[in-house]
């Protein structure tokens, strides 16, 4: 078989293996968008703001809650031996989620009264039940992924946002719109997702969990892969931490009102940028582990996939840094309008993040951990460095600012830097964003040029939207690999071609 058609095939099975789990993923960001502006007229802010930190608590936590055994469960050869690493993983989720018990039986004073959230108090219980969740989850959409079970992933996307989002709604209706209902509904929703992908995990591969997992076979995963608990662990738990900071430390220095409006506008940055950015991420990370002997092939399915992510996030963060408030005052309406003034501040910063973070399975890919660490430890200091000083000046917009700069230039250092490790060069990068950017530019000087004149928050939501409807258009056009992720993801979401298709095996 010749190169290029080797190269042909694994653009044709990364673009199906992208659009079975961005299908799922597509629906279940459009129910919680459509749901959204109707949560956040039943819910006030400081409702948003006390789920944003008990989310933010439990994510630090849940992030590390298998020591990072996870991602190495995509790495064997042999089933056997991934399914004693996928077993050690749960086993490790179980350990870290007793272990945290202690910490916050002694911390339930202090913890509420330190991030200046009493109401907290009385659902610290729930965390170490949150923290096995989380890593069961973690460890079930890696053992899907080694199975190319997309389909299933897919699936239990939805299911998870509806057994989420719909309790809200049934409880602000009837007038309990409390930060509780919004913990509740999420840790009902995440828990019910989980135990129903276990189940099918277990019924498909119980025969070969009981011939081959031993504490030998744990054991020698646990040696094999001590990289990812001994080194990657530190990188994974400070870029979560950072990650989660924002919401903690504004509701500490500000109040819990201002962590909801964070909260809010990080959630709506991140579900258009999220419509297939995990997806890719984790269909990359699958398809390098293949082919990272074969540097050639690794170099042409990293840029392949940096172009698809710069055409596919540049245009509407620009479109939102000039007119996130008016766009928010016009769908979630006037009460909303400093969360729309927080998405003005942070979209850049969510461009390089949306581009970098699939790129950055590269580490993993190709074992090093210790360049993760030192990118990791970096984000984390010039985050909390941004918000202290924020704090210290009294300022969200200060914190914010520094916050999203130093992030421009710590992610988009780090995509290139993915890059590089691929094999692609830097100036042939370079050239791909300055491409996007001349596709982009103009419409965003319309809109600016709308907003000099005065115009008003509907109309320039209206421009921004069929702008964005167009570029979309010209990129599917233009650009052959997104003209034949749009055909499948269009098939995907057809009943009657899903009943066909091989990803609906085991779903």
């Amino acid at each position: 078989m010749s190169k290029p058609e080797i190269s042909a095939g694994v653009q044709r099975s990364f673009g199906r293996d992208v659009t079975r789990l961005a299908s799922g993923t597509v629906l279940a960001q459009v129910i919680g968008a459509l749901l959204t502006p109707v949560l956040s007229r039943l819910f006030p802010p400081a409702a948003y703001g006390i789920l944003a930190i008990f989310v933010s608590i439990t994510s630090m936590a849940g992030i590390i809650a298998c020591l990072r055994y996870e991602l190495a469960v995509m790495l064997p050869d042999k089933d056997e031996e991934a399914a004693n690493v996928f077993s050690l993983s749960l086993f490790i989720s179980v350990l870290v989620g007793t272990a945290s018990l202690p910490l916050l039986l002694f911390g339930r004073e202090a913890i509420p009264r330190w991030l200046n959230a009493p109401e907290l108090k009385s659902y610290l219980w729930m965390i170490p039940l949150m923290i096995f969740i989380n890593g069961a989850l973690l460890a079930l959409t890696a053992w899907n992924t080694r199975m190319r079970r997309y389909g299933r992933l897919s699936v239990n996307r939805v299911l998870n946002t509806l057994a989420t989002q719909l309790p809200k709604l049934a409880f602000g209706f009837a007038g309990y719109s409390t930060g509780g209902v919004m913990i509740g509904a999420t840790a009902g929703g995440q828990s019910v997702a989980t135990a129903v992908l276990g189940e099918q995990v277990w019924r498909e591969n119980k025969t070969l969990f009981r011939r081959a997992v031993s504490l030998q076979g744990m054991w020698s995963g646990v040696k094999r892969y001590r990289k990812f608990a001994l080194v990657d662990i530190w990188g994974a738990l400070l870029n979560n931490i950072s990650w989660q900071l924002p919401p903690l430390l504004l509701a500490s220095f500000f109040s819990q009102s201002v962590a909801g409006y964070y909260a809010l506008s990080f959630r709506l940055l991140q579900m258009p940028m999220s419509l297939i950015g995990v997806s890719i991420g984790q269909v990359f990370y699958r398809q390098a582990s293949e082919v990272r002997a074969d540097r050639a092939r690794l170099s042409e399915s990293t840029e392949r996939v940096f172009k698809a992510l710069l055409s596919l996030s540049l245009f509407p963060v620009l479109l939102l840094t000039v007119a996130g408030r008016e766009f928010f005052v016009v769908v979630f309406g006037p009460q909303w309008a400093e969360a729309g003034v927080y998405v003005q501040i942070l979209s850049p910063w969510i461009c390089c993040w949306f581009i970098s973070s699939p790129l950055s399975n590269l580490f993993s890919v190709l074992e090093r951990q210790g360049l993760a660490l030192v990118v990791h430890s970096t984000i984390f200091l010039t985050r909390i460095a941004s918000l202290l000083i924020g704090g210290y000046f009294g300022s969200v917009y200060i914190g914010l600012g520094l916050f999203s700069g130093s992030g421009v230039l710590v992610y988009g250092l780090l995509a290139f830097w993915n890059l590089s490790l691929a094999g692609v060069s830097w100036k042939t990068g370079t050239m791909h964003v300055l491409r996007y950017l001349a596709f982009a530019l103009p419409g965003t000087l319309l809109l600016v040029a709308l907003k000099l004149f005065g115009f008003g928050p509907l109309a320039m939501t209206g421009v921004a939207g069929v702008e964005l409807a167009l570029y979309y258009l010209i990129m599917v056009r233009v650009d052959p690999m997104l003209q034949r992720q749009f055909r499948q993801l269009v098939d995907s979401l057809a009943p009657r071609r899903v009943e066909q298709a091989p990803s609906s095996q085991g779903v």
